[in-house]
């Protein structure tokens, strides 16, 4: 898997100071990481790079919108994304990403490719359970639903009726515990 070209930074010719990269993030992005949960992506990526004299500081921040399929009816539909990060990269003797926000990376090094990072970003800012907001509101008439309402068990609520049916000791015993 080749790095994307344009996800990669050439610090080393950079000034010392503060840049700015602006990525435009779509479907093809996630081809390449052969990550094929996203029906459509339109994210946008800001990268502040500040080079320092002994240490490269990234602050990403993302925004946009991941067309999804929702996990209860499969129904597609637009999710928000926002998320931010901040990677300080370090050099020493040997390339070490252990640590979530610090990358050591050898003394050698001119480039870094930014690529991965901004995956991770967009990957964990999505929520852990996909909801279509048609669901959550009730506006959503979805097959699925229907079926789904259909098969529900039925006579929950009806916890009244099994008092009856209780052992009349039990009542006894649950005296007890009122006569305090």
């Amino acid at each position: 898997m080749k790095p994307l070209k344009e996800f990669t930074i050439p610090f080393i010719g950079l000034k010392v100071g503060k840049h700015h990269f602006d990525y435009q993030i779509d479907k093809k992005f996630f081809e390449h990481f052969e990550y094929d949960d996203f029906n459509d992506v339109k994210v946008k990526t800001e990268l502040l790079f500040e080079k320092k004299t002994t240490l490269l500081e990234l602050h990403f921040e993302i925004s946009g919108v991941v067309n999804v399929n929702c996990d209860l009816t499969n129904e597609p539909y637009d999710q928000s994304v926002e998320g931010k990060f901040k990677l300080v990269v370090k050099f020493g003797d040997d390339y070490n990403d252990e640590f979530e926000d610090i990358l050591i990376i050898p003394h050698g090094e001119y480039e870094i490719n930014v690529a991965q990072y901004i995956y991770e970003l967009i990957i964990l800012s999505m929520p852990a359970k996909r909801i279509h907001p048609g669901v959550e509101d009730g506006t959503l008439d979805s097959e699925i639903l229907k079926k789904l309402e259909e098969l529900s068990p039925k006579g929950l609520d009806d916890k009244e009726d099994t008092s009856e049916d209780i052992d009349p000791r039990w009542n006894t015993l649950k005296k007890l515990l009122t006569d305090k």
